[in-house]
Parts: structure tokens; C-alpha cells; sequence
């Protein structure tokens, strides 16, 4: 089934999440905050990039993914 983009910063959110029932509406700070998490994964991940590829940079780059959606779950939880 493909999935409809949505905003992560929208409360259309939820179409889009089969697992959490429940949503708090996240107020003006709380949105900053994940888009800053968010972008400055993105930043790392480029980074990440240009180091070139090894098990060591795949590693980083799947805990990076881990921290980010940590970070945004906190925020959301």
C-alpha cells in the first residue's frame, strides 16, 4: 500500500502511522524542535556522505536514523 506524503509537523500526521492511536497536537515550539532535530540529522547524514562507504559509516548512519526517531518521539510521546 503506497502512503500519502504528509508534513511531519502537521496533524495530518496521523493518516499516515498504523501504530500510534493517539496524537497531542504539538504547539509552535514543540514543531521547531522536531524540524530542528530533523534537519540537523538530515545534515549528519550528508555528511555522512562524503566519507565514503564502510560497515563503520552504515553503522552511523542506522544509529543516526535511531537517534533522530528517539529524539522526535520524545517530542511527541
Amino acid at each position: 500500500m503506497e502512503r500519502e506524503m504528509v508534513d511531519s509537523t502537521s496533524p495530518e500526521r496521523v493518516r499516515n502511522n498504523v501504530m500510534r492511536h493517539e496524537y497531542k497536537v504539538l504547539n509552535e515550539k514543540e514543531k521547531r524542535q522536531m524540524q530542528r532535530v530533523k534537519d540537523d540529522g538530515l545534515a549528519m547524514w550528508d555528511f555522512l556522505d562524503t566519507l565514503g562507504g564502510s560497515r563503520e559509516v552504515a553503522l552511523a548512519k542506522t544509529n543516526l536514523e535511531q537517534s533522530v526517531m528517539w529524539a522526535v518521539k520524545h517530542i511527541t510521546g
